[in-house]
């Protein structure tokens, strides 16, 4: 809705009706520019007549069915269902609205495809395919395949995912007319963003212990910086509230708590402070809001270097099996 013409006004009427709550819950999903003009747009709207509302909540229920008939069987599929449902001219005026705002991206048919067999048919592409192909599956998806490829074609697909920027249609065209005709027929799109140390790190996260550790040491060998950035984002100072209490507590005996703990927790969420606390003793609880308090104003960057520290225990402890991070395709078990 957001880019149709008038889209941003029919928005903030929603917004508006759906009350404060709803509305809150919606805002996380949205970027910080989105947040900002719909800020404004809902700044301006005086009232929102029962007749305006009631032709935005059609209009919206309307557009999500259409795209849950997309993302099902795609458009000739939700155009046949919109017809039966509304008429002819209204599906398509629906489905005109909806594709003109939703890019539909590529390889949507691999993410419908199973990783094993996805795999039998890309393996033995050109490593920069194979990458290509990757950035834009699902994380699960590209985790499963990437742990299943040659040792040596791992760190290299690896690699070429983390430095990908953009690619051109063209290229995305040709690789895609080559699959299409062993899978599935699909609709492209223009210049798309994928790849990136961002993409490699959801991916890297969801591979078994075993490939992660090879892709990173090769990556060290041959990209030392890219590995280091890399290792940075793999586990973020907010993924403790997915440890352990076990695990926690191992890490709290390594870290600093009058000085590198209370700067890492200022700005932390209240998720992740409850989980610290509730690992440590009434006493050490005290003491570490006391200390919190006592630091006042801080920089971010401090805060930023704090939190690096903490990570960096997690990351070692890890390494020494002394501590579980969960990650996809499993669970590790440390006795």
């Amino acid at each position: 809705m957001l880019r149709q013409p008038g889209g941003r006004q029919k928005a903030a009427m929603l917004l508006i009706s759906l009350g404060p709550e709803i509305s809150a819950q919606v805002f996380r999903h949205l970027r910080e520019e989105e947040i900002e003009q719909l800020t404004l747009e809902i700044a301006n709207v005086r009232k929102v007549p029962p007749e305006a509302r009631a032709r935005v909540f059609e209009e919206f229920m309307q557009m999500s069915y259409a795209r849950e008939y997309m993302a099902r069987g795609g458009i000739e599929y939700a155009k046949e269902l919109l017809e039966k449902a509304l008429g002819t001219q209204k599906a398509l005026d629906i489905l005109h609205r909806l594709t003109a705002t939703l890019q539909v991206r590529p390889f949507d048919f691999a993410r419908k495809t199973d990783p094993g067999q996805l795999r039998n048919f890309i393996q033995n592409e050109h490593p920069q395919t194979i990458a290509l192909v990757l950035a834009y599956l699902q994380p699960e998806q590209a985790a499963a395949i990437l742990s299943a490829l040659p040792p040596e074609l791992q760190a290299d697909v690896a690699r070429r995912i983390a430095l990908m920027d953009r690619t051109s249609p063209e290229i995305i065209r040709e690789v895609e007319r080559v699959l299409e005709r062993k899978l599935s027929s699909l609709t492209t799109q223009d210049f798309a963003a994928a790849g990136g140390v961002e993409a490699l790190v959801e991916v890297l996260n969801r591979v078994d212990r075993s490939t992660e550790r090879s892709i990173m040491e090769t990556l060290g060998i041959n990209d030392p910086q890219l590995a280091e950035d890399i290792k940075k984002r793999m586990f973020l100072f907010e993924d403790i509230v997915g440890l352990d209490d076990r695990s926690v507590q191992r890490v709290l005996r390594e870290v600093d708590l009058n000085r590198d703990l209370p700067m890492a927790l200022k700005v932390a969420s209240e998720e992740v402070k409850q989980k610290i606390f509730r690992n440590l003793s009434k006493r050490a609880v005290e003491n570490l809001k006391e200390n919190m308090d006592y630091l006042g104003p801080v920089r971010l960057r401090e805060v930023e270097e704090a939190q690096q520290k903490v990570v960096n225990i997690i990351r070692r402890l890890e390494e020494e099996g002394e501590v579980v991070i969960a990650r996809g395709g499993g669970e590790e078990i440390v006795v």
